[in-house]
């Protein structure tokens, strides 16, 4: 026999939420399902209604932010919520052979992935880390603007046009210098983040960009052990083997933000002297390709930060390289 907070869990209610920019399509794996208004009225009534029954998990999607609102009162209201990966749901409901697609219909495959993942709540982050992230995404969108413009400053073929990409690239880096600006006092602001900002600075490649990156994106780091670390922010190889085939291991998903940065700081790192180029050029020399020795010294570095986020000690090049030392790659 189970005990009584399995038996209080299983009749609980799994719900699953698909979001969109007006409306909120809800449903109960195996009872009633409705839509309300992605707005302050709809939300709480949403809120309210689910107060009134015994919810042991609502699960929603990730869409680019339409969903925070929702989220953020759910977690307040004391109601457990989980952010699940899109792909991860979507892969869901092909194995469930749920091939049509509708707010509705996903509504009930978000209710059905509950049921069967029950994928575990994290925290709410503080609306302080909420606003750090919000200025993170703010500064790539940026920089991926005026790099646009910069393209399209050289292609364009007339003074006036020339004039105007000029004024808004003018714009843009001012907006940029701002939002730097703003993310260094958040920091400044927070002795938690100060310090963990000077820690990881300590490590070769690591700026200010990277660092905040990591502060902002992977609250995780230092929590978590380096193989559940690596495969969150998507430096861990998968295996791809069947039968007597061997499959090249390949790393994808993840953190993109965290990923890119890794990227760059470890790009810095193997081309000047230190233990990450010994060990980029060690792998080359044995014949990996550089795209595989690359990943390998970000994997490297992201598990050294690990453990130095977790000690609570600075980059010191002989220990974090023993302490995350991998035999292949």
């Amino acid at each position: 026999m189970g005990t009584e907070a399995e038996t209080m869990t299983e009749a609980a209610d799994y719900v699953g939420i698909d979001v969109s920019k007006a409306t909120l399509d809800v449903a109960i794996d195996g009872g009633d399902a409705w839509s309300t208004t992605n707005d302050e009225e709809g939300i709480r009534s949403l809120v309210e209604r689910l107060q009134q029954h015994p919810v042991a998990l609502v699960v929603l999607e990730a869409t680019g932010g339409l969903e925070s609102v929702v989220v953020a009162e759910l977690a307040m209201a004391g109601i457990p919520v989980v952010v699940a990966n899109p792909r991860q749901v979507r892969d869901f409901g092909k194995a469930c052979g749920r091939m049509a697609k509708t707010d509705r219909i996903d509504a009930r495959v978000l209710a059905l992935f509950a049921v069967r993942m029950r994928p575990e709540p994290r925290p709410l982050p503080s609306p302080e880390a909420q606003l750090f992230g919000a200025l993170l995404a703010r500064r790539r969108q940026l920089l991926q603007m005026l790099v646009a413009e910069k393209h399209r400053l050289g292609a364009a073929q007339h003074d006036e046009v020339r004039k105007g990409i000029r004024r808004h690239v003018a714009w843009l880096e001012r907006q940029l210098r701002s939002n730097d600006h703003d993310l260094e006092q958040r920091v400044r602001e927070s002795s938690a983040w100060r310090t963990r900002e000077e820690l990881l600075r300590t490590a070769p490649g690591i700026g200010p960009v990277v660092s905040r990156t990591m502060i902002g994106e992977l609250p995780e780091l230092g929590e978590l052990n380096r193989k559940q670390i690596a495969a969150l922010v998507g430096v861990a190889p998968v295996n791809r083997d069947s039968g007597q085939m061997r499959g090249h291991r390949t790393v994808f998903g993840g953190r993109g933000p965290v990923r890119t940065a890794l990227y760059m700081a470890t790009l810095s790192a193997v081309r000047s002297e230190g233990p990450l180029r010994s060990f980029y050029e060690q792998l080359r020399g044995r014949g990996k390709p550089a795209k595989v020795a690359l990943t390998a010294c970000m994997r490297r570095l992201l598990t050294a930060l690990n453990a130095m986020v977790r000690d609570g000690q600075p980059w010191d090049p002989g220990r974090r390289l023993t302490l995350v030392a991998e035999h292949s790659c």
